[in-house]
């Protein structure tokens, strides 16, 4: 079964408020027949294992979302110490510092945040609750980082002309695909009150093995 099979039809989403250089599309379903030899699983497994690989998802979510914090830091910064009001550089005012602290403080939490799920993942060992975390934490300080920045860009901000209002567009999206914030907030109240408790998968992940990648 490939994108050709019967019963198959995709198309195409424009339109969206960001990530605009990704392509993404839409898949309908219609009595598609699945051979026994393309099945990922066992049968019945579909849905499991469709949230196992929300582990991975939200991983890569996470990171990408670190990096829009640091992009929001370095554009306030680099900003701030040439923009002058009232004959000295906005960097040297409160209110513009508070931000940029801000910015910088998220931008550790997270990055940590994700870099943990990847030692986890390289260890072996499942990182739901991790991710979670990660992805939660990562995509709203994001999407607070640019709201900043844009303020810290005044007029600017709000225009084209400088990449902060494009960082916005593209952090609110990931703070609703791959698990919204409000699962999230569920996944890690379920794991906090002991409601949550993850099973052990039929197929584990291997850890990571750097002598077989040097061969």
């Amino acid at each position: 079964m490939d994108l050709s099979s019967p019963g198959i039809t995709r198309g195409d989403l424009h339109g969206k408020l960001g990530v605009r250089a990704g392509a993404t599309g839409w898949l309908n379903f219609q009595d598609v027949f699945v051979p026994v030899e393309n099945r990922i699983g066992e049968e019945g497994e579909g849905f499991k294992i469709t949230m196992t690989a929300f582990d991975h998802g939200r991983y890569t979510v996470a990171s990408g979302a670190t990096g829009i914090i640091r992009s929001c830091l370095e554009a306030s910064v680099n900003y701030a110490k040439t923009r002058q009001t009232f004959g000295a550089p906005i960097a040297e005012r409160q209110l513009i510092q508070a931000k940029i602290a801000r910015m910088s403080q998220d931008y550790e939490i997270a990055r940590l945040l994700y870099l943990q799920c990847g030692w986890l993942k390289n260890i072996g060992k499942r990182p739901t609750r991790e991710t979670s975390y990660a992805k939660k934490f990562a995509t709203e300080a994001s999407f607070n980082a640019a709201n900043e920045a844009i303020q810290i860009h005044g007029a600017y901000g709000y225009s084209d002309e400088y990449d902060v209002e494009r960082y916005l567009r593209n952090a609110r999206g990931a703070m609703i695909y791959e698990g919204s914030s409000e699962i999230q907030t569920m996944i890690q109240a379920g794991y906090a009150l002991g409601q949550r408790v993850d099973k052990p998968l039929r197929c584990e992940l291997p850890a990571y093995d750097a002598a077989s990648w040097q061969d």
